[in-house]
């Protein structure tokens, strides 16, 4: 999951090491989130986990916002676009990453989430008229065809099934419509706002769940408590900052290429705290999904 900023990069900031510290801290974070989700999916339902993380996410944030200032408030037609944004990004998508990878190991789920923008393109084509031009289209057939190779390679391994899959591509369609929403948002708000205002909307999503987590709190092991807060304050609330604060100084584009180490890093620390790996298959698949997002990426000539 990224967060896309509207911010330029100053003159020179490419050559300091600030922004190459704070990109490479957040794909650690967020990839150490797969692995952590894993790790107390096992214990742990998918709803109080979602609700426990947003929650502590949301409080974190709060402090940053009210640090910096203090909230700005979204008006009119913002607010839809904020309540669809932090329904999908954060409830919709937690909840269906938490109980994907009760069903797939961390690394495939975060290769198969890398979907995500071409899900983005998609939309972007349907809602927004965005072109769907020859390499959009041929990225998007080899991106998908990536997805079905994974499906098919979790479906015959002992270790996953098809539906924890489809679950991640749900988790990839809900990582979209947050972007598409958040990308018209931070042309008014401040994206740490949005990213918190965001979060609330998703913790509102899983308050149904409020009972089943305060029975976690109360029978849970101390360090499953512990990790439920880690996955609220690192990957979510110091992980989004930090690539916020990379984005504002740093070329988005280039910056953004570099999510695509995300599942490389889940993979490696699965192994080395879970001892699990994805099937080999899934490593073919995820090439196929990196290098269609890649080709998406290709302009044509008329356009450049």
């Amino acid at each position: 999951m990224t967060l896309t900023a509207t911010a330029r990069p100053s003159a020179g900031a490419g050559r300091t090491w600030g922004p190459a510290a704070a990109a490479a801290a957040t794909l650690v974070l967020w990839a150490s989130a797969f692995v952590a989700i894993r790790h107390l999916g096992h214990g742990i339902d998918p709803g109080p986990l979602s609700l426990g993380r947003l929650l502590v996410a949301s409080v974190v944030l709060g402090l940053l916002v009210l640090r910096r200032g203090g909230a700005r408030w979204p008006r009119g037609r913002e607010w839809p676009l904020l309540l669809a944004g932090g329904a999908f990004w954060f409830g919709v998508y937690n909840l269906a990453l938490n109980e994907s990878e009760r069903r797939i190991d961390a690394g495939t789920a975060a290769l198969v989430i890398q979907i995500g923008t071409l899900i983005v393109a998609l939309l972007a084509a349907l809602f927004f008229g965005e072109r769907l031009h020859r390499w959009l289209l041929i990225g998007m057939t080899i991106g998908f065809a990536g997805v079905v190779v994974i499906g098919r390679a979790s479906a015959d391994s002992a270790q996953g099934d098809l539906l924890g899959v489809l679950l991640a591509v749900l988790c990839a369609a809900a990582y979209a419509v947050g972007v598409l929403t958040q990308k018209s948002l931070v042309r008014t708000l401040p994206p740490l706002h949005v990213t918190w205002l965001s979060c609330m909307v998703g913790a509102v999503v899983c308050l149904p769940w409020a009972g089943d987590l305060a029975q976690v709190v109360g029978s849970a092991p101390t360090s499953d408590l512990l990790w439920i807060v880690y996955l609220g304050v690192a990957p979510t609330a110091l992980a989004f900052t930090l690539w916020a604060y990379a984005l504002s100084r740093s070329d988005a584009g280039k910056l953004s290429l570099t999510t695509f180490l995300v599942p490389a890093i889940a993979t490696l620390m699965a192994w080395v705290l879970l001892d699990e790996v994805p099937p080999p298959l899934a490593f073919l698949g995820g090439a196929l999904c990196v290098g269609g997002v890649m080709l998406t990426r290709h302009r044509p000539k008329e356009d450049r």
